[in-house]
């Protein structure tokens, strides 16, 4: 997904993940969505799809059933958004996990410190 630069997508992009994550905290009741943090949105090039990361803490199976209620809440959170924020036509919600954190968090060293 080629991802779009200007300052219009990059604003748009963070009020996405600020409304979506008020929404989760506030709005979502499904039990497998508890303590999901989303950690960011990228736009495509013709804003039409909005890859939202995520991270959550236990194994695979914790990871496999978050997304799996972000894809079930995708329609309720995507008429939620066009209520807030009033748009012609909201992106596509698609929802991947975040690696990044967790990688910098539980890396192992490469050498012991002594």
């Amino acid at each position: 997904m080629k991802s779009s630069g200007s300052r219009r997508s990059i604003r748009l992009a963070d009020l996405i993940l600020r409304e979506l994550a008020t929404m989760l905290l506030e709005e979502v009741a499904d039990p497998r969505l508890e303590l999901v943090s989303l950690t960011g949105v990228k736009l495509n090039a013709d804003i039409s799809i909005a890859l939202v990361s995520f991270t959550v803490g236990g194994g695979e199976e914790r990871r496999k059933e978050a997304l799996d209620g972000l894809t079930k809440a995708k329609g309720f959170l995507r008429s939620g958004l066009a209520r807030r924020l009033n748009m012609r036509s909201l992106p596509d919600l698609r929802f991947a996990h975040d690696d990044f954190l967790e990688d910098m968090v539980y890396a192992k060293p490469d050498h012991p410190d002594s």
